[in-house]
């Protein structure tokens, strides 16, 4: 690991990518990890497989999905940050049990530890920025895969549940405190909009306190999800001087939502050029704190696109992306969703780079 802290990556607006589908698998991402496999998630995964078969798909997954090479082209890019999902299971046992573990108390494959080491090593070669990102939580924060457990969202549950998470943030902020590449830390991904507000709130205050036990407010930030609910929820949330250094989190698509997949093409751009740049000026007075959008991408629902002729469709691709790029550059900085996918160009920002859709440079 490297020591000290790199002052020349300057402390500006972040333009980053997540490093999505690698140290949490997400199967619509990785379509090839899963073949002839039942599973859905990387807790089915590992329990379907087994030690030992897991251990072999993943690491050679870990070796090959994201490489120097690729820290490299993005710093080339103008690219500034990478935000790095990782789960609870990051450091190996032990860990809390949950049912879906079966019979094997400790499921995941051991070693991610060292691919992240490695990461950020390659990150500050590069002159890039890190947002540690904890996506998945014992138990599930959200029902999703990227929590983990798809279809289960028990984290909230159980105090063991909690403390571990809290553990494992303190240990990341321990072991990487001083390193040039760490800018941040995420204490949780998408926690579920039926997770209490104040069981929440109360939970990123335990977690922000472990964080601050190893790690300055001059040198790493602390970045909170929103959990899907109005920023309105965090006003007078984490202000300072109490609290330094501290981000809101919100992610914006537009494929989910009835009423975005509703929209045509001209509709999407709309929305991301007028509405969410409206949003992003609006959230930025109200809120008291910087504010990012840790995902967005270029994905639509496939029947928006399906029957567009090519050109036309590349055409549409860009001025969504230019629109949510005018939106986006209002906020503190912007990740996004993802570096690389193995089928879906639109949600990979390597493709779309090439494509065309998205810019050459981003400096």
């Amino acid at each position: 690991m490297s020591p000290g802290r790199n002052r020349d990556r300057g402390s500006g607006r972040l333009r980053g990518v997540n490093l999505g589908g690698w140290l949490v698998l997400e199967k619509w991402m990785t379509p090839s990890l899963f073949a002839g496999l039942a599973a859905r998630d990387e807790t089915s995964f590992c329990a379907e497989l087994g030690r030992e078969r897991a251990a072999q798909r993943l690491r050679a997954h870990w070796d090959a999905f994201v490489s120097r090479d690729d820290f490299a082209w993005l710093a080339e890019i103008g690219i500034d940050a990478v935000r790095i999902p990782l789960g609870h299971w990051i450091f190996g046992p032990p860990y809390p049990y949950h049912e879906s573990y079966g019979a094997d108390p400790h499921p995941y494959v051991e070693g991610g530890i060292d691919v992240l080491d490695r990461a950020l090593d390659q990150a500050a070669e590069h002159g890039l920025r890190v947002a540690l990102d904890l996506h998945a939580a014992p138990g599930c924060q959200n029902g999703f895969d990227n929590g983990g457990i798809q279809d289960v969202c028990d984290w909230h549950t159980r105090e063991e549940y909690l403390a571990h998470s809290v553990d494992v943030l303190a240990r990341l902020a321990s072991r990487y405190r001083g390193h040039a590449a760490l800018h941040a830390i995420e204490l949780l991904n998408e926690p579920r909009w039926d997770v209490p507000t104040e069981l929440l709130k109360g939970w990123y205050l335990r977690a922000y306190a472990a964080v601050r036990a190893h790690c300055r407010a001059e040198d790493v930030a602390v970045i909170v999800h929103d959990g899907f609910r109005s920023h309105r929820e965090y006003l007078g949330f984490l202000q300072p001087p109490r609290f330094e250094n501290a981000i809101l989190d919100v992610h914006r698509y537009q494929c989910f939502d009835p009423a975005d997949i509703a929209l045509d093409l001209a509709g999407h751009v709309h929305k991301a050029g007028v509405l969410w740049r409206d949003e992003a000026e609006t959230i930025q007075a109200e809120l008291g704190l910087p504010a990012i959008v840790g995902e967005w991408s270029l994905g639509l629902a496939p029947a928006t696109t399906a029957a567009t002729e090519p050109a036309v469709l590349d055409a549409a691709l860009r001025a969504y992306a230019s629109a949510q790029l005018e939106a986006f550059e209002r906020y503190h900085g912007w990740f996004f969703w993802s570096y690389r996918t193995e089928t879906m160009p639109a949600w990979s920002l390597r493709d779309s780079v090439e494509r065309g859709w998205l810019p050459r440079r981003f400096d």
